[in-house]
């Protein structure tokens, strides 16, 4: 498994000699724009039901990624190169739900020769082709994201098409401002009730900080980490808390028909 992480990693671009032009996300930002709904309860949604109906956005969706799988992700600069893989897991994860809409959760899609693992969702299906190396959703994110960058931002960059999920964008991600978006993901889903709630019980936690648990270190660690992107009356709630309540996550379509 080290030997596979060492690759994967060389493949995102912790290994940069000479640093090549980022990927265009022109397109990505186009289609964003147009189907990606920002809603009054802080959950960014999508319209999928028109975006399959219009051939030339999902002929265009399919270029751009496409485009992204011509690119070398090994040559470019950190934050480019976790632009560049978070655009391709969020743009194929779009791919996967068109392919299959209507379809009440992503969950409902399976994963071809996935064996038990892919029962449910799409995640173990090998759907790019980066640099020589086939790859799935899972491995992006547990084989290349995780690994490479160490960052537990990561999962506010990456949407699995639910509504429990940290918000899919309404433009693309770039290195050139990939700090102060990476920020403010990370407020928009703390700051959101599916992220954190405080109870009179404890604190009730989105499950992501569960099955990421060691990306986010020991309890002291993740209420450091959930007070230091929450808002103010929020951040002095999680200090004074001492103990998780419980979890949750709504595997809900993150569509426009649940407004």
């Amino acid at each position: 498994m080290r030997i596979l992480f060492a690759i994967l990693a060389c493949v995102a671009g912790l290994t940069v000699a000479h640093p090549a032009a980022a990927a265009d996300h022109a397109p990505w930002d186009t289609l964003l724009s147009r189907y990606v709904r920002e809603s009054a309860d802080g959950v960014n949604r999508v319209d999928y039901a028109a975006w399959k109906a219009s051939a030339p956005d999902r002929a265009a969706l399919t270029a751009y990624v496409a485009a992204l799988q011509g690119e070398r992700p090994s040559a470019l600069p950190r934050a480019d190169a976790f632009a560049y893989w978070a655009n391709l897991y969020n743009a194929v994860t779009v791919e996967v739900i068109l392919a299959r809409y209507p379809v009440r959760s992503i969950r409902d899609i399976r994963s071809e020769g996935g064996g038990l693992k892919g029962l449910i969702g799409p995640w173990q299906t090998k759907r790019v082709t980066v640099e020589g190396k086939r790859l799935s959703l899972d491995e992006i994110e547990n084989a290349v994201m995780r690994p490479t960058f160490a960052d537990p931002r990561v999962h506010y960059a990456l949407n699995c098409a639910s509504i429990g999920c940290p918000n899919l964008r309404t433009r693309a991600f770039r290195g050139a401002t990939l700090e102060a978006d990476l920020d403010a993901a990370a407020r928009a889903y703390i700051g959101h009730p599916r992220g954190v709630q405080v109870t009179p019980q404890g604190l009730r936690l989105s499950t992501i900080y569960k099955w990421y648990a060691g990306d986010f270190g020991d309890a002291a660690a993740l209420r450091a980490h959930l007070a230091r992107y929450a808002p103010p009356a929020l951040a002095a709630q999680i200090r004074a808390s001492t103990r998780v309540a419980g979890y949750g996550y709504d595997w809900s379509l993150n569509g426009t028909e649940r407004q």
